[in-house]
């Protein structure tokens, strides 16, 4: 069989990469559009991946619905010219369109009850849903399956991906050191719009106490202020997780690497905007804790409490894991079975 996969965002890269090579391996094909949007692109070179650009990353709401048009044009014509058996994204909302007018199937999943704007343009078109266990928003009846976890146990699952620790070297750990890694985030995606992270004064007194507990390891999306500039990130964005995974902490503004540190074997803190049903499940079971946006003085404090104690979220992490699936696993059977369905009907 034939399937599609739709690339928008370097996460996506990660998600679908074991899915891709599962199905490649039982015989199928596989075609991948991409879209030029951090390094999503350069992630899909690097795992040696083809691919076919359709789009560039919109700016604000005019910028980015003109996108949405170029790229579901694009991607019709390319629906129309292969005619493959299913459709693969997160998010989808160009496959999920796509698919409803050319009457291919489409497999979405998602995790975020804060992108309104994007699950409307998906959700009436798309064929199956799978969001996580604790999703709290509003999924197409009949069409959505809970499944427990979250998206990071596609790639990071502990059977599949193990951080090197020559690479983690080679990138600035120090094994000498508690290791912190803090990310910051642009807030430019289609759901960020009127959002905004940490102020530089929250950013500032945030490296002024963060620095001396360990070496502390900055990931920026954007520029970032002058006070963080001695700890910047500058390796391969590529081989990150390497160093992330065998950090000691995590704090940041992204609610996707967060549940990356965690499934990775790091403690996190998340200091983000938005407060997805994802984090707030990791949460109760001891695994991130989330910092409000008017509680962020208390962050520090939190960081080092974190630190100084790791058994517990080493014991809470033991339980999650024996209690959640290889998400790869479960995508690659539902993609087997619905292309299997769509076969048979035509």
């Amino acid at each position: 069989m034939h399937f599609l996969i739709e690339i928008v965002h370097p996460a996506d890269v990660l998600f679908f990469l074991r899915p891709m090579r599962m199905l490649q391996e039982a015989g199928h094909r596989t075609t991948v559009v991409s879209r030029h949007k951090d390094v999503a692109c350069a992630l899909l070179d690097r795992f040696e991946i083809d691919h076919i650009p359709i789009s560039t990353k919109g700016v604000g709401v005019v910028g980015l619905g003109m996108e949405l048009l170029r790229r579901n044009l694009a991607l019709w014509r390319i629906v129309r010219r292969d005619r493959p058996d299913l459709m693969l994204g997160f998010g989808g909302v160009s496959v999920s369109q796509v698919g409803w007018l050319t009457g291919v199937p489409s497999l979405i999943v998602y995790d975020s009850e804060n992108a309104t704007l994007q699950t409307r343009l998906a959700w009436p078109f798309l064929t199956r849903l799978i969001v996580p266990g604790d999703y709290t928003g509003k999924t197409p009846k009949g069409r959505t399956e809970y499944l427990p976890g979250t998206k990071d146990l596609s790639y990071f699952h502990p059977s599949a991906f193990a951080p090197d620790i020559d690479v983690a070297k080679s990138l600035g750990f120090d094994p000498e050191r508690r290791n912190i890694f803090l990310r910051l985030v642009k807030w430019g995606a289609n759901h960020d719009i009127g959002k905004t992270g940490l102020s530089e004064d929250q950013l500032g007194q945030l490296v002024v106490r963060l620095a001396p507990l360990g070496k502390l390891h900055v990931s920026a999306e954007a520029d970032a202020p002058d006070i963080v500039a001695p700890y910047l990130f500058r390796g391969d964005p590529q081989l990150i997780h390497h160093l992330m995974g065998h950090c000691d902490l995590y704090v940041g503004e992204s609610a996707t690497m967060a549940c990356e540190a965690v499934a990775l074997g790091l403690s996190a803190i998340y200091a983000g905007v938005d407060f997805p049903g994802y984090v707030a499940g990791l949460a109760r079971r001891d695994l991130i804790t989330f910092v409000q946006p008017g509680d962020r003085e208390t962050l520090v404090d939190i960081a080092e409490a974190r630190l100084l104690d790791h058994s517990a979220f080493a014991s809470a992490r033991k339980r999650w894991l024996g209690e959640v699936p290889d998400w790869a696993e479960v995508v690659v059977r539902q993609a087997a079975e619905l292309a299997g369905q769509a076969a048979s009907e035509r």
